[in-house]
């Protein structure tokens, strides 16, 4: 009898566990920030594209190390409001000792919703966005030029930032995503592939 009753006990108790927990939940601060969801509540993401080339397919010689190693043109869809600035990484997973890095861009301003093709190599851009430097060691776009085999997958990764980060030209993948750690209202990303 005594088990049963603490047992029934138990059972109370988690429900009203669960019942506070939903009563909390109702908290504006406890809820999923409203910039990561889409007016129906699926969640929000940024819809990166090409005119180069379509999720999945192979990048186009020319925006790769065995021709004008220019980087694509690329669109994205409309962040969510309190954007103040995007970064871009891309990135090799299936390079052979580590994941490679291709391209280090921020500071990209809000308003912005494409990158032409070809930006040129310079520390800072027309519209004040920055680069850094890729796992060459140059600064801007390195394209793809990877050991003859497989296809390797390259992930151009587009983040939203409620902020500016503070970075100088120059600064590398891992420094872009200390510094832009909780700082992410949401993300998107387009994956080609190139293989020699």
């Amino acid at each position: 009898m005594n088990t049963l009753t603490a047992a029934h006990r138990g059972a109370g108790g988690r429900r009203l566990i669960l019942l506070l927990t939903l009563a909390l939940c109702a908290v504006p601060g406890c809820r999923q920030r409203a910039a990561d969801s889409q007016p129906g509540g699926a969640p929000m993401s940024l819809q990166v594209t090409s005119t180069a080339f379509k999720e999945g397919e192979t990048i186009p010689k020319q925006y790769t190390g065995d021709g004008a190693d220019k980087s694509p043109p690329l669109r994205w869809s409309d962040p969510p409001d309190g954007t103040k600035s995007f970064a871009l990484i891309c990135e090799d997973p299936d390079a052979p000792r580590r994941t490679f890095v291709h391209w280090v861009l921020f500071n990209v301003p809000a308003k912005a919703r494409e990158l032409p093709e070809g930006v040129p190599a310079r520390e800072t851009l027309d519209d004040g966005s920055k680069q850094g430097k890729n796992d060459f060691g140059d600064l801007g776009f390195g394209g793809p030029s990877p050991p003859k085999g497989k296809p390797h997958r390259y992930y151009f990764k587009l983040y939203a930032l409620d902020t500016t980060l503070d970075l100088p030209a120059g600064a590398t993948a891992e420094q872009v995503r200390s510094a832009m750690s909780g700082h992410v209202l949401t993300e998107g990303q387009l994956m080609g592939r190139y293989q020699r």
